[in-house]
């Protein structure tokens, strides 16, 4: 069995892509999302080991001392990160696993695994990455505008990433990564 591609997938809070991954998840039966660790408080219908595994600051720490993530950082106050063991067992399986994560951890995940493939997804405008954030309802208007403000940083690393895709519309999208992936 040929081992799966390690997926580095970024982009802007708001961006769409949870709705890309749906597509692509329903496309591509060897394509895996990686389930992550957070310390912030679930989204209405979020499932805990579905959406994130939703864990405690100091067990998230515990974790961090115990070597057991892939890559962490630290977003609008609460901790993400990837565990390693579950991400490299559904490589050896031959499953292409999807990182859906920052920058900061996408520049880890680049650094430590120079074999992944590493894809930003890009908005058509700013004005349309704000509309998208302010319509899914899900954060209070402060969380809005330090998503919007992070996005000046965020900028700034897209060219480090070896493919960026524009998510003008969710199918075109989605077939345009399996694209990347299948030509990886």
């Amino acid at each position: 069995m040929r081992k799966g591609k390690l997926i580095v997938y970024t982009g802007y809070s708001g961006v769409g892509k949870g709705t890309i991954m749906k597509k692509l998840l329903s496309l591509d039966d060897r394509v895996r999302l990686s389930v992550s660790c957070t310390t912030r408080e679930p989204r209405e219908g979020e499932i805990d080991g579905v959406h994130y595994f939703f864990i405690s600051k100091d067990k998230f720490e515990d974790m961090i001392a115990k070597d057991g993530f892939l890559e962490y950082a630290t977003y609008c106050g609460n901790y993400y990160g990837t565990p390693a063991k579950a991400v490299d067992d559904m490589l050896e399986k031959g499953y292409n696993v999807f990182l859906e994560i920052e920058v900061q951890g996408g520049m880890q995940i680049m650094k430590k695994r120079p074999d992944c493939v590493s894809i930003f997804i890009v908005p058509p405008s700013f004005e349309e990455l704000e509309r998208r954030l302010r319509d899914r309802g899900t954060e209070d208007e402060e969380t809005i505008l330090k998503r919007l403000a992070a996005v000046e940083e965020e900028k700034n690393f897209v060219k480090y990433y070896s493919h960026t895709v524009l998510n003008d519309n969710v199918d075109r999208a989605a077939k345009e990564i399996l694209e990347i992936i299948h030509n990886s």
